[in-house]
């Protein structure tokens, strides 16, 4: 029975729960969203709403705090300048379902920041911006080496 035991082991020891856990947070600082088991988002949760309440905070401690808790500095300067400025008191962290991990069957959830929506979106339309542009070119290329083949095909004639 696992009475009084709180908090997620995860299947892992203490040292790699912890970097898994420090990976995930500055994952979901840097990139607003990120894709993982359901287990996982809910064990990280409380860790991200910590480093958001540490940026709202804005001192030099709680910058110390949070450097030596995220793994990189860019996720630092991310956190106390375009982060932690959206909030007010609480509800930082949205963790929308989103099926069955194909190998395990686990569940997969994303873990997202709430207010992200707009930066989300530009992020979408910019890589559906790109895929269109190298579709168009590909095309451009087939009919291409279509008029190369039949200008080919009526020399041989």
């Amino acid at each position: 029975m696992r009475h009084r035991n709180a908090g997620f082991k995860l299947g892992r020891n203490t040292s790699h729960r912890r970097a898994l856990l420090r990976n995930l947070v500055t994952s979901v600082i840097v990139e607003d969203r990120v894709e993982t088991t359901v287990a996982k988002a809910k064990a990280v949760r409380p860790h991200v709403e910590k480093m958001i309440t540490l940026g709202k905070k804005g001192d030099l401690h709680s910058r110390r705090q949070a450097l030596s808790f995220l793994m990189t500095d860019s996720a630092v300067t991310r956190l106390f300048d375009t982060v932690a400025p959206r909030y007010g008191q609480g509800g930082y962290l949205r963790i929308v379902r989103t099926g069955f991990q194909k190998g395990d069957g686990a569940e997969k959830a994303f873990i997202e920041l709430l207010g992200a929506e707009k930066q989300l979106d530009e992020k979408r339309q910019k890589r559906a911006d790109v895929k269109a542009k190298k579709r168009k070119e590909l095309e451009d290329q087939l009919e291409a080496s279509k008029k190369d083949e039949e200008k080919g095909g009526e020399e041989a004639a």
